[in-house]
């Protein structure tokens, strides 16, 4: 995708917050303490988003919210060494700043997870539109399902009024519902398996030829381009007049959070420097298998040439 706005930032809006990701060293024992490895670090799919995105040298402009705390300071200038831009972001008094907490399993893949986001809540419709301009200027908008649903409705408003792009992260299979009133409204999406079966219920794990016929369904309802993450299978996608399945490149697994937030900024990167489709998603699972290889949600060295490295 081109865009006349080259200068422009995009904008990301969504969740931030902590994360905290704990390995056990062993099978895992209910109802009792499991040595292991535990690790924190800042987390929020449109804050990870927003890290990937700067660190590939794009212009960002972040809203999401934080808590008057410790956490959500040192958040806030962590992201702001990151190159983004966190002018927008709201500060509250009443709620503590988000946070994720994951237990994996011995091999690095999600057993469950919790997750406390109660302070983006503060992002209201009323403050978005006092926000006006950073819509007029954007390239792009990307935001996550973590919004209230009026929340949500006003930012594809927006975006929509002002003629910009829509990209949008189902976020969990209990958020993913959130987008379905909008799929006719966005440019692209990014479900994993499980979201994209809340959002296609005959969708059917771990098939890809059943994958990419969700894929094509949810084109079919006005989605421009849908992109199903598979973990292990890879990814299908799907667009007016193509689609196809790209496999997972193989790699080992240090954790697992974050790796589909930075396929999904890749992804948006290379599709806003005019980096066809094809090349766009094989770009995002490289994205992808970086970030799994690395201890925190982030691969903090990311470039474009990092992820040509990696599909070499």
């Amino acid at each position: 995708m081109a865009t006349s706005r080259d200068e422009s930032q995009v904008l990301v809006i969504g969740s931030a917050g902590v994360d905290i990701v704990g390995r056990p060293s062993a099978a895992l024992l209910d109802q009792t303490s499991n040595p292991g490895q535990v690790r924190v670090s800042f987390g929020g799919v449109a804050r990870n988003v927003a890290e990937n995105l700067a660190r590939l040298g794009t212009s960002v402009a972040l809203i999401t919210a934080v808590g008057d705390d410790p956490q959500g300071q040192a958040l806030l200038d962590d992201a702001r060494q990151a190159g983004i831009n966190t002018d927008h972001v709201l500060v509250s008094h009443e709620q503590p700043t988000g946070a994720y907490m994951a237990i994996l399993d011995p091999v690095g893949n999600l057993h469950l997870a919790l997750d406390e986001m109660r302070v983006v809540r503060n992002i209201t419709p009323e403050y978005l539109r006092s926000r006006l301009e950073l819509f007029r200027e954007a390239s792009m908008v990307f935001v996550d399902a973590n919004l209230s649903p009026r929340t949500l409705s006003t930012v594809i408003q927006l975006a929509r009024r002002a003629q910009v792009p829509i990209a949008a992260d189902p976020t969990s299979v209990a958020l993913a519902p959130n987008l379905t009133p909008h799929l006719d409204q966005l440019w692209l999406i990014t479900p994993n398996e499980a979201e994209a079966e809340a959002l296609h219920p005959e969708s059917v794990p771990h098939d890809p030829a059943r994958a990419t016929d969700a894929a094509r369904q949810l084109v079919s309802r006005g989605v421009e381009i849908a992109i199903i993450t598979m973990a292990e299978f890879g990814l299908v996608y799907a667009t007016a007049d193509r689609s196809g399945h790209v496999p997972a490149m193989q790699t080992e697994i240090a954790d697992p959070t974050g790796a589909s937030d930075a396929l999904t900024a890749a992804v948006l990167f290379a599709l806003l420097n005019s980096i066809p489709l094809d090349e766009a998603v094989r770009l995002g699972l490289s994205a992808a298998a970086l970030t799994l290889r690395t201890h925190g949600t982030v691969r903090k060295d990311l470039s474009l040439e990092l992820l040509y490295d990696q599909l070499v």
